[in-house]
Protein backbone atom coordinates (compact mmCIF):
# COMPACT_ATOMS: atom_id res chain seq x y z
CA UNK A 1 0.00 0.00 0.00
CA UNK A 2 1.05 3.32 -1.01
CA UNK A 3 1.45 5.68 1.74
CA UNK A 4 0.11 9.32 1.31
CA UNK A 5 1.60 12.32 3.08
CA UNK A 6 -1.14 14.56 3.92
CA UNK A 7 -1.12 17.34 6.54
CA UNK A 8 -2.43 17.15 9.87
CA UNK A 9 -3.15 13.09 9.47
CA UNK A 10 0.20 11.20 10.38
CA UNK A 11 -1.35 7.79 10.22
CA UNK A 12 -1.60 8.24 6.14
CA UNK A 13 2.46 8.97 6.78
CA UNK A 14 4.93 5.93 6.37
CA UNK A 15 4.59 2.62 9.20
CA UNK A 16 1.46 4.74 10.99
CA UNK A 17 -2.64 4.29 11.53
CA UNK A 18 -4.88 6.31 12.91
CA UNK A 19 -6.33 4.36 16.32
CA UNK A 20 -9.89 5.18 16.67
CA UNK A 21 -10.46 7.14 20.25
CA UNK A 22 -12.71 4.38 21.71
CA UNK A 23 -12.05 1.24 19.69
CA UNK A 24 -15.16 -1.22 19.41
CA UNK A 25 -13.71 -4.80 20.63
CA UNK A 26 -17.47 -6.47 20.30
CA UNK A 27 -16.89 -7.07 16.66
CA UNK A 28 -19.84 -8.32 15.08
CA UNK A 29 -19.29 -11.57 13.36
CA UNK A 30 -21.75 -13.41 10.28
CA UNK A 31 -24.01 -16.40 11.78
CA UNK A 32 -22.97 -19.83 11.43
CA UNK A 33 -24.19 -21.07 7.99
CA UNK A 34 -25.22 -24.94 7.81
CA UNK A 35 -21.92 -25.89 7.14
CA UNK A 36 -20.42 -24.27 9.88
CA UNK A 37 -23.47 -25.77 12.27
CA UNK A 38 -22.30 -29.03 10.74
CA UNK A 39 -18.74 -28.92 11.25
CA UNK A 40 -18.83 -27.55 14.86
CA UNK A 41 -21.43 -30.34 15.65
CA UNK A 42 -18.81 -32.85 14.17
CA UNK A 43 -16.15 -31.72 15.90
CA UNK A 44 -17.69 -31.53 19.34
CA UNK A 45 -18.95 -35.13 18.72
CA UNK A 46 -15.28 -36.58 17.81
CA UNK A 47 -13.96 -34.37 20.93
CA UNK A 48 -16.71 -35.74 23.10
CA UNK A 49 -16.18 -39.41 21.66
CA UNK A 50 -12.59 -38.98 22.56
CA UNK A 51 -12.82 -38.15 25.94
CA UNK A 52 -15.43 -40.96 26.80
CA UNK A 53 -12.77 -43.48 24.94
CA UNK A 54 -9.97 -42.23 27.38
CA UNK A 55 -12.09 -42.27 30.17
CA UNK A 56 -13.20 -46.13 29.96
CA UNK A 57 -9.61 -46.98 28.70
CA UNK A 58 -8.11 -45.36 31.61
CA UNK A 59 -10.82 -46.87 34.01
CA UNK A 60 -10.57 -50.06 32.31
CA UNK A 61 -10.73 -53.24 35.14
CA UNK A 62 -7.66 -54.65 32.80
CA UNK A 63 -5.13 -54.56 35.13
CA UNK A 64 -2.13 -53.58 32.69
CA UNK A 65 -4.53 -50.98 31.26
CA UNK A 66 -6.65 -49.56 34.25
CA UNK A 67 -4.74 -46.47 36.31
CA UNK A 68 -4.16 -47.68 39.99
CA UNK A 69 -7.03 -46.94 42.78
CA UNK A 70 -5.34 -43.65 44.22
CA UNK A 71 -5.32 -42.13 40.74
CA UNK A 72 -8.77 -42.40 39.88
CA UNK A 73 -9.81 -38.93 40.68
CA UNK A 74 -7.32 -37.78 38.53
CA UNK A 75 -8.56 -39.39 35.85
CA UNK A 76 -12.42 -38.22 36.58
CA UNK A 77 -11.27 -34.74 36.75
CA UNK A 78 -9.61 -35.12 33.44
CA UNK A 79 -12.77 -36.33 31.82
CA UNK A 80 -14.15 -33.30 33.22
CA UNK A 81 -11.65 -31.06 31.79
CA UNK A 82 -12.15 -32.52 28.28
CA UNK A 83 -15.98 -32.00 28.86
CA UNK A 84 -15.64 -28.55 29.14
CA UNK A 85 -12.69 -27.87 26.09
CA UNK A 86 -15.80 -30.14 24.15
CA UNK A 87 -18.15 -27.27 25.40
CA UNK A 88 -16.00 -24.55 24.51
CA UNK A 89 -15.63 -25.91 21.05
CA UNK A 90 -18.66 -24.12 19.80
CA UNK A 91 -16.89 -20.59 21.24
CA UNK A 92 -13.78 -21.23 18.64
CA UNK A 93 -15.00 -19.25 16.08
CA UNK A 94 -14.76 -16.25 17.89
CA UNK A 95 -11.86 -16.26 20.35
CA UNK A 96 -9.65 -18.68 18.84
CA UNK A 97 -6.42 -17.70 20.30
CA UNK A 98 -7.70 -16.89 23.11
CA UNK A 99 -9.12 -20.26 24.02
CA UNK A 100 -5.95 -21.62 23.02
CA UNK A 101 -3.90 -19.12 25.27
CA UNK A 102 -6.60 -20.48 28.07
CA UNK A 103 -6.14 -24.01 27.77
CA UNK A 104 -2.53 -24.18 27.41
CA UNK A 105 -1.93 -25.65 30.87
CA UNK A 106 -4.30 -28.75 29.74
CA UNK A 107 -1.38 -29.45 27.13
CA UNK A 108 0.78 -30.01 29.89
CA UNK A 109 -0.94 -33.49 31.50
CA UNK A 110 -4.55 -33.86 30.14
CA UNK A 111 -5.41 -36.43 27.82
CA UNK A 112 -8.99 -36.18 27.70
CA UNK A 113 -8.65 -32.82 26.02
CA UNK A 114 -5.98 -33.80 23.31
CA UNK A 115 -8.73 -33.38 20.26
CA UNK A 116 -10.73 -30.46 21.75
CA UNK A 117 -7.10 -28.86 22.23
CA UNK A 118 -5.64 -29.74 18.59
CA UNK A 119 -9.39 -28.51 17.01
CA UNK A 120 -8.47 -25.06 18.96
CA UNK A 121 -5.15 -24.82 17.49
CA UNK A 122 -6.27 -25.95 14.04
CA UNK A 123 -8.88 -22.62 14.01
CA UNK A 124 -5.95 -20.49 15.28
CA UNK A 125 -3.70 -21.67 12.19
CA UNK A 126 -6.99 -21.49 9.73
CA UNK A 127 -7.98 -17.59 10.96
CA UNK A 128 -4.99 -16.04 12.29
CA UNK A 129 -1.53 -14.65 10.53
CA UNK A 130 0.94 -17.20 10.02
CA UNK A 131 3.24 -15.04 12.42
CA UNK A 132 0.54 -16.07 15.39
CA UNK A 133 0.24 -19.83 14.07
CA UNK A 134 3.98 -20.65 14.30
CA UNK A 135 4.48 -18.57 17.93
CA UNK A 136 2.00 -20.92 19.03
CA UNK A 137 3.41 -23.86 17.18
CA UNK A 138 6.19 -23.33 18.95
CA UNK A 139 5.21 -22.96 22.94
CA UNK A 140 3.64 -26.49 21.79
CA UNK A 141 6.50 -28.21 21.26
CA UNK A 142 7.88 -27.26 24.50
CA UNK A 143 4.43 -28.62 26.06
CA UNK A 144 4.41 -31.58 24.24
CA UNK A 145 8.12 -32.67 25.57
CA UNK A 146 6.98 -32.01 29.15
CA UNK A 147 3.71 -33.91 28.98
CA UNK A 148 5.76 -36.74 27.43
CA UNK A 149 7.43 -36.66 30.75
CA UNK A 150 4.29 -36.42 32.89
CA UNK A 151 2.24 -39.10 31.05
CA UNK A 152 4.88 -41.63 29.41
CA UNK A 153 3.67 -44.47 27.49
CA UNK A 154 4.62 -47.48 29.18
CA UNK A 155 4.92 -49.59 25.62
CA UNK A 156 7.11 -46.40 23.94
CA UNK A 157 10.35 -44.48 25.01
CA UNK A 158 10.22 -41.09 25.75
CA UNK A 159 11.97 -40.02 22.91
CA UNK A 160 9.26 -42.10 20.79
CA UNK A 161 6.33 -40.52 22.59
CA UNK A 162 8.03 -36.95 22.01
CA UNK A 163 8.45 -37.13 18.26
CA UNK A 164 4.64 -38.35 17.55
CA UNK A 165 3.66 -34.97 19.36
CA UNK A 166 5.75 -32.84 17.28
CA UNK A 167 4.75 -34.76 13.70
CA UNK A 168 1.24 -34.32 14.93
CA UNK A 169 2.11 -30.67 15.43
CA UNK A 170 3.34 -29.89 12.19
CA UNK A 171 0.56 -32.06 10.23
CA UNK A 172 -2.04 -30.03 12.01
CA UNK A 173 -0.36 -26.70 11.45
CA UNK A 174 -0.02 -27.87 7.74
CA UNK A 175 -3.08 -28.89 7.48
CA UNK A 176 -4.24 -25.27 8.69
CA UNK A 177 -2.45 -23.11 6.28
CA UNK A 178 -3.61 -25.36 3.35
CA UNK A 179 -6.93 -24.75 4.56
CA UNK A 180 -6.43 -21.03 4.93
CA UNK A 181 -4.17 -20.83 1.96
CA UNK A 182 -7.40 -22.48 -0.37
CA UNK A 183 -9.93 -20.18 1.65
CA UNK A 184 -7.58 -17.21 0.42
CA UNK A 185 -7.70 -18.94 -3.49
CA UNK A 186 -10.89 -19.22 -3.49
CA UNK A 187 -12.11 -15.57 -2.37
CA UNK A 188 -9.36 -14.32 -4.98
CA UNK A 189 -10.76 -16.29 -7.50
CA UNK A 190 -14.10 -15.21 -6.88
CA UNK A 191 -13.60 -11.71 -6.91
CA UNK A 192 -11.93 -12.69 -10.17
CA UNK A 193 -14.89 -14.38 -11.56
CA UNK A 194 -17.43 -11.10 -10.21
CA UNK A 195 -14.65 -8.80 -11.63
CA UNK A 196 -14.77 -9.86 -15.17
CA UNK A 197 -18.82 -10.81 -15.70
CA UNK A 198 -18.55 -6.72 -14.91
CA UNK A 199 -16.08 -5.75 -17.13
CA UNK A 200 -17.94 -8.17 -19.66
CA UNK A 201 -21.13 -6.55 -19.05
CA UNK A 202 -19.41 -2.91 -19.42
CA UNK A 203 -18.01 -3.50 -22.43
CA UNK A 204 -21.39 -4.49 -23.58
CA UNK A 205 -23.27 -1.67 -22.12
CA UNK A 206 -20.26 0.86 -23.80
CA UNK A 207 -20.45 -1.11 -27.30
CA UNK A 208 -24.67 -0.49 -26.94
CA UNK A 209 -24.02 2.67 -26.48
CA UNK A 210 -21.69 3.73 -28.99
CA UNK A 211 -24.08 1.35 -31.17
CA UNK A 212 -27.02 4.23 -29.90
CA UNK A 213 -24.43 7.54 -30.92
CA UNK A 214 -23.62 6.00 -34.19
CA UNK A 215 -27.30 5.29 -35.13
CA UNK A 216 -28.53 8.71 -33.44
CA UNK A 217 -26.05 10.66 -35.67
CA UNK A 218 -27.47 8.54 -38.59
CA UNK A 219 -30.99 9.07 -37.83
CA UNK A 220 -29.83 13.12 -37.71
CA UNK A 221 -28.57 13.02 -41.18
CA UNK A 222 -31.55 11.57 -42.08
CA UNK A 223 -33.98 13.87 -40.46
CA UNK A 224 -32.16 16.75 -41.54
CA UNK A 225 -32.39 15.29 -45.36
CA UNK A 226 -36.17 14.73 -44.91
CA UNK A 227 -37.35 18.22 -43.34
CA UNK A 228 -34.94 19.89 -46.48
CA UNK A 229 -37.42 18.19 -48.87
CA UNK A 230 -40.40 19.29 -46.47
CA UNK A 231 -38.87 22.51 -46.78
CA UNK A 232 -38.35 22.99 -50.51
CA UNK A 233 -41.96 21.94 -51.67
CA UNK A 234 -43.79 24.05 -48.20
CA UNK A 235 -41.84 26.79 -50.28
CA UNK A 236 -42.68 25.84 -54.19
CA UNK A 237 -46.33 25.80 -53.27
CA UNK A 238 -46.24 29.21 -51.08
CA UNK A 239 -44.29 30.91 -54.25
CA UNK A 240 -46.76 29.08 -57.04
CA UNK A 241 -50.03 29.60 -55.81
CA UNK A 242 -51.33 29.03 -59.23
CA UNK A 243 -49.46 25.94 -60.32
CA UNK A 244 -51.49 22.89 -61.81
CA UNK A 245 -53.59 21.15 -59.76
CA UNK A 246 -51.32 17.67 -60.61
CA UNK A 247 -48.26 19.22 -59.69
CA UNK A 248 -49.92 20.69 -56.26
CA UNK A 249 -51.04 17.31 -55.51
CA UNK A 250 -47.96 15.74 -56.20
CA UNK A 251 -46.42 18.11 -53.96
CA UNK A 252 -49.00 17.45 -51.33
CA UNK A 253 -48.03 13.78 -51.90
CA UNK A 254 -44.22 14.62 -51.46
CA UNK A 255 -44.61 16.67 -48.33
CA UNK A 256 -47.16 14.14 -46.51
CA UNK A 257 -44.72 11.48 -47.55
CA UNK A 258 -41.64 13.08 -46.35
CA UNK A 259 -43.48 14.22 -43.25
CA UNK A 260 -44.82 10.70 -42.25
CA UNK A 261 -41.39 9.54 -43.15
CA UNK A 262 -39.80 12.00 -40.70
CA UNK A 263 -41.92 10.96 -38.01
CA UNK A 264 -41.66 7.43 -37.82
CA UNK A 265 -37.71 7.98 -37.67
CA UNK A 266 -38.07 10.29 -35.05
CA UNK A 267 -40.10 7.76 -33.32
CA UNK A 268 -36.85 5.07 -33.43
CA UNK A 269 -34.81 7.79 -32.69
CA UNK A 270 -36.35 8.61 -29.35
CA UNK A 271 -36.90 4.91 -28.98
CA UNK A 272 -33.21 4.18 -29.17
CA UNK A 273 -32.33 7.20 -26.84
CA UNK A 274 -34.67 6.30 -24.05
CA UNK A 275 -34.40 2.14 -24.34
CA UNK A 276 -32.00 2.00 -21.20
CA UNK A 277 -31.55 -0.25 -18.56
CA UNK A 278 -32.06 1.98 -15.48
CA UNK A 279 -35.34 3.39 -16.79
CA UNK A 280 -36.68 6.75 -17.93
CA UNK A 281 -37.00 8.14 -14.10
CA UNK A 282 -34.96 11.50 -13.52
CA UNK A 283 -31.99 11.52 -12.06
CA UNK A 284 -31.78 12.69 -8.63
CA UNK A 285 -29.61 15.67 -7.43
CA UNK A 286 -25.92 14.46 -6.79
CA UNK A 287 -24.95 14.52 -3.36
CA UNK A 288 -22.52 16.49 -1.24
CA UNK A 289 -20.61 16.23 1.77
CA UNK A 290 -23.76 17.07 3.72
CA UNK A 291 -25.04 13.48 2.98
CA UNK A 292 -22.66 11.61 4.67
CA UNK A 293 -25.09 11.16 7.99
CA UNK A 294 -27.30 9.86 5.67
CA UNK A 295 -24.99 7.50 3.90
CA UNK A 296 -23.84 6.21 7.19
CA UNK A 297 -27.22 6.04 8.82
CA UNK A 298 -28.02 3.68 5.96
CA UNK A 299 -25.16 1.51 6.03
CA UNK A 300 -25.71 1.23 9.96
CA UNK A 301 -29.43 -0.14 9.71
CA UNK A 302 -28.47 -2.42 7.40
CA UNK A 303 -26.06 -4.05 10.04
CA UNK A 304 -22.38 -2.57 9.60
CA UNK A 305 -20.80 -1.04 12.69
CA UNK A 306 -19.43 2.33 11.53
CA UNK A 307 -17.18 4.40 13.40
CA UNK A 308 -17.12 8.24 12.42
CA UNK A 309 -14.62 10.76 12.93
CA UNK A 310 -15.86 13.67 11.64
CA UNK A 311 -13.03 16.91 11.85
CA UNK A 312 -13.58 19.32 8.60
CA UNK A 313 -13.07 22.97 9.85
CA UNK A 314 -15.85 24.21 7.69
CA UNK A 315 -18.10 22.46 6.20
CA UNK A 316 -20.45 24.53 5.15
CA UNK A 317 -17.98 25.89 2.72
CA UNK A 318 -16.92 22.33 1.10
CA UNK A 319 -16.78 22.77 -2.84
CA UNK A 320 -19.78 21.21 -4.38
CA UNK A 321 -17.71 19.15 -6.40
CA UNK A 322 -15.25 18.28 -3.65
CA UNK A 323 -17.87 16.90 -1.33
CA UNK A 324 -19.21 14.85 -4.11
CA UNK A 325 -16.01 13.23 -4.58
CA UNK A 326 -15.73 12.33 -0.70
CA UNK A 327 -18.94 11.25 -1.13
CA UNK A 328 -18.31 9.00 -3.60
CA UNK A 329 -15.11 7.72 -1.98
CA UNK A 330 -17.19 7.18 1.39
CA UNK A 331 -19.57 4.98 -0.28
CA UNK A 332 -17.32 2.50 -2.20
CA UNK A 333 -15.24 2.10 0.72
CA UNK A 334 -18.25 1.24 2.65
CA UNK A 335 -19.91 -0.94 -0.54
CA UNK A 336 -16.59 -2.65 -0.39
CA UNK A 337 -16.84 -3.28 3.03
CA UNK A 338 -20.35 -4.48 3.21
CA UNK A 339 -19.29 -7.10 0.17
CA UNK A 340 -15.63 -8.34 1.01
CA UNK A 341 -15.65 -8.15 4.98
CA UNK A 342 -19.13 -8.87 6.39
CA UNK A 343 -19.97 -8.09 10.06
CA UNK A 344 -16.30 -6.74 10.32
CA UNK A 345 -16.62 -2.99 11.67
CA UNK A 346 -15.67 -0.04 9.55
CA UNK A 347 -13.70 3.25 10.15
CA UNK A 348 -14.35 6.41 8.52
CA UNK A 349 -12.24 9.29 9.15
CA UNK A 350 -13.36 13.15 7.21
CA UNK A 351 -10.88 15.90 8.10
CA UNK A 352 -9.32 18.72 6.44
CA UNK A 353 -9.57 22.31 5.67
CA UNK A 354 -9.27 25.00 3.44
CA UNK A 355 -5.96 25.40 2.05
CA UNK A 356 -4.97 21.94 3.65
CA UNK A 357 -7.06 19.69 1.71
CA UNK A 358 -9.84 17.39 2.23
CA UNK A 359 -8.75 13.78 3.93
CA UNK A 360 -10.81 10.81 3.59
CA UNK A 361 -10.01 7.19 4.85
CA UNK A 362 -12.21 3.96 5.45
CA UNK A 363 -10.16 0.84 7.05
CA UNK A 364 -11.59 -2.52 8.00
CA UNK A 365 -10.31 -6.20 8.77
CA UNK A 366 -9.15 -8.18 6.25
CA UNK A 367 -11.52 -11.44 5.66
CA UNK A 368 -9.89 -15.27 5.81
CA UNK A 369 -12.85 -16.86 4.98
CA UNK A 370 -15.48 -16.84 1.95
CA UNK A 371 -18.21 -14.07 2.79
CA UNK A 372 -21.13 -15.29 3.95
CA UNK A 373 -24.71 -14.16 3.60
CA UNK A 374 -25.24 -12.65 0.32
CA UNK A 375 -22.71 -10.60 -1.16
CA UNK A 376 -24.03 -6.80 -2.60
CA UNK A 377 -24.30 -6.22 -6.83
CA UNK A 378 -21.54 -4.11 -8.49
CA UNK A 379 -19.60 -2.81 -11.74
CA UNK A 380 -16.40 -4.67 -10.48
CA UNK A 381 -14.45 -1.61 -11.16
CA UNK A 382 -15.57 0.99 -8.31
CA UNK A 383 -11.85 2.17 -7.01
CA UNK A 384 -10.74 2.32 -10.62
CA UNK A 385 -13.55 4.90 -10.93
CA UNK A 386 -12.42 6.42 -7.82
CA UNK A 387 -8.96 6.52 -8.76
CA UNK A 388 -10.36 8.73 -11.88
CA UNK A 389 -12.15 10.94 -10.08
CA UNK A 390 -9.65 11.50 -7.68
CA UNK A 391 -7.02 12.25 -10.21
CA UNK A 392 -8.87 14.62 -12.31
CA UNK A 393 -9.64 16.49 -8.92
CA UNK A 394 -5.93 16.70 -8.94
CA UNK A 395 -5.75 14.40 -5.37
CA UNK A 396 -4.18 11.54 -4.27
CA UNK A 397 -5.41 7.82 -3.43
CA UNK A 398 -4.24 5.18 -1.77
CA UNK A 399 -5.61 1.75 -1.31
CA UNK A 400 -4.87 -1.86 0.18
CA UNK A 401 -3.41 -3.70 2.63
CA UNK A 402 -1.66 -2.13 5.68
CA UNK A 403 1.38 -3.06 7.97
CA UNK A 404 -1.58 -4.42 9.86
CA UNK A 405 -2.67 -6.75 7.95
CA UNK A 406 -6.23 -4.68 7.67
CA UNK A 407 -7.60 -2.93 4.35
CA UNK A 408 -7.67 0.78 4.19
CA UNK A 409 -9.03 2.96 1.22
CA UNK A 410 -7.49 6.89 1.46
CA UNK A 411 -7.64 10.01 -0.42
CA UNK A 412 -6.65 13.50 -0.16
CA UNK A 413 -7.99 15.91 -2.21
CA UNK A 414 -7.27 19.72 -2.82
CA UNK A 415 -9.51 22.41 -0.98
CA UNK A 416 -8.55 25.96 -2.05
CA UNK A 417 -8.22 28.41 0.15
Amino acid sequence: MTSLAVPEHPWLLPGELVVPAEPDRATRRPRRTTRDWAVDTLAFVLGLVWVLFVTADALSPDPAMSVPLPHVWMTVVDALLGLVCCGLLWLRRRWPLGLVVATLPLTLFSMASAVPLLIFYFTVVVHRRTAVAVAVTGVGLVTNMVFSWLRPDPSMPYWATALWGVLLSFGVLAWGMFVRARRQLIVSLRERAERAEAEQQLRVAQARHLERTRIAREMHDVLAHRISLLSLHAGALEFRPDAPADEVARAAGVIRGSAHAALQDLREVIGVLRAEDDGDAPEPPQPTLADLPTLIAESRSAGVRVNVSDSVATPEQVPAALGRAAYRIVQEGLTNARKHAAGAAVTVDVAGGPGAGLTVAIGNRWPVGAPTGGTLPGAGTGLVGISERVTLAGGRLAYGRDDTGDFRLAAWLPWPA
